[in-house]
């Protein structure tokens, strides 16, 4: 049986699509689903702890840290060690956001691991699933026989899925949609998120596709005034951000104001559905078409999305 370590919880959560759960050894600090392969032993671990920091204290640890030790994550060389992986899972999109592929290629170098260090990669959509595949290759090279044909069933399900978004929301006005990433600094969204909304019926507002995300002052989003907003911190999940979204609400209000004053204003779980590079994108995807177009698509579950309304606004009403 081939061994895999995943420094990144998206080659988790692909490794388990694929049906290769007992292959897993190891896992990344971060990682958090599915619930059946959390009892693996974690490889990495964060250099300074983010409980109880405000986003403005977080982002302010990230910056330190790069900056002292070149990423905010360290590796667990004896985990490694004992594990014996044959295929280490990294990326190299974001360095703040899992641990990046020159580190763990470092880190095999001065252990010694016989070990294949994969770097999964993707800026868009089809690079996503097209990471599907490379793990799924890597698995056949190392000697593990149907991996090929387990990635392309799980492709072609994500393929329909999105299809089926597509033909649902074909035809439908497009509102305008300003995507926040983080707020404190704000960071526009990038990557694979601009397409995300647009497969769900939307136009993006701000934010590069394919490309990182920027940070961004809040005067330059002041005057979008989208038809919707949705925040979606980076590594938060629906509560913690409706708790950044109020203590950002004097800017957000300036941003949005009409979307937030029609009730089109929205906190979802960035963490598991936007920021990964993994298969929930196509949850992520559906939770974007329940929002945008919720007479064409079931709206969003509570757990995953979640009007937010400013506390004053709700003061208001409420006298």
């Amino acid at each position: 049986m081939i061994r895999i370590a995943s420094m990144l919880a998206s080659g988790t959560e692909i490794v388990c699509a694929l049906g290769l759960e007992d292959s897993l050894v190891a896992i990344s600090h971060e990682c958090d689903y599915p619930a059946g392969v959390m009892d693996r032993p974690r490889a990495s671990r964060s250099r300074f702890d983010p409980g109880g920091m405000t986003s403005l204290e977080i982002d302010e640890a990230v910056r330190r840290t790069m900056l002292e030790f070149g990423s905010p994550y360290e590796i667990d060389l004896g985990v490694l060690a004992d594990v014996r992986p044959d295929i280490i899972l990294t990326q190299a999109v974001c360095e703040v956001c899992a641990v990046p592929t020159p580190g763990v290629e470092q880190a095999v170098a001065e252990s010694g691991l016989e070990a294949r260090v994969l770097s999964l990669d993707p800026h868009d959509i089809p690079g996503i699933l097209g990471s599907v595949g490379q793990v799924a290759d890597a698995c056949e090279e190392a000697g593990h026989a149907g991996a090929a044909a387990s990635a392309h069933q799980a492709v072609a399900g994500m393929e329909a899925r999105l299809a089926a978004v597509r033909q649902a929301v074909e035809g439908a006005d497009r509102p305008l949609v300003l995507g926040l990433e983080w707020l404190d600094p704000p960071f526009l969204p990038g990557h694979w998120v601009p397409e995300m909304i647009d497969l769900a019926g939307g136009r993006c507002a701000a934010g590069p596709p394919r490309r990182p995300s920027p940070q961004v002052g809040w005067e330059e989003v002041r005057g979008l005034d989208p038809d919707t907003l949705i925040v979606m911190s980076c590594g938060f999940g629906v509560e913690r951000t409706l708790e950044d979204a109020e203590a950002a609400s004097h800017h957000l209000v300036r941003a949005a104001p009409r979307a937030i004053r029609q009730g089109r204003s929205w906190a979802v779980d960035g963490s598991s559905y936007f920021n990964r590079s993994g298969p929930r994108v196509v949850d992520g995807v559906e939770i974007l078409a329940g929002i945008l177009h919720p007479d064409r698509w079931p709206a969003p579950a509570p757990g995953v999305a979640q009007v937010w309304t400013p506390e004053l606004q709700r003061v208001g009403a409420a006298k």
